[in-house]
């Protein structure tokens, strides 16, 4: 008996549960922004990583926005740092062997970001989205 009302009361709400739209799921959804995803490999990524998350923290209003520090490494070569913000690069610089001046170039990208998120911002509030991608 209590087999059956369970199918009877599965075999009713199923419907009423797929004609829900994803659009009401996602409305539940909890969004987290703001973040620094360091995918970086070598001690010089992360000392850059860490100076930019550092310089990141302290700027207000970075709700919708992400920013992810890439790192291709070459060997012989040094390593190439690419800085993206919601998948858009924005900067990208070259380490060599030897020690290079990481926090400048930390506090370099840390400017170009902030000169980015005053552009989407702007173009959000006027409408004009046309040069936000590929500016940098």
């Amino acid at each position: 008996m209590r087999s059956l009302k369970q199918c009877l009361l599965i075999c009713i709400l199923c419907p009423f549960l797929l004609l829900a739209s994803p659009d009401s799921f996602a409305d539940n959804d909890i969004e987290i922004s703001g973040l620094v995803i360091d995918r970086t490999l070598t001690r010089l990524g992360k000392d850059f990583g860490f100076y930019y998350s550092s310089y990141w923290r302290d700027l207000p209003f970075t709700q919708g926005f992400n920013v992810t520090l890439y790192e291709t490494v070459f060997p012989q070569a040094g390593t190439v740092l690419t800085l993206e913000v919601n998948g858009t690069r924005i900067y990208s610089t070259h380490f060599g062997r030897r020690a290079n001046p990481i926090k400048e170039s930390a506090e370099q990208a840390i400017l170009i970001t902030i000169d980015y998120l005053a552009q989407v911002r702007a173009n959000a509030i006027t409408g004009d989205f046309s040069g936000t991608s590929d500016d940098f």
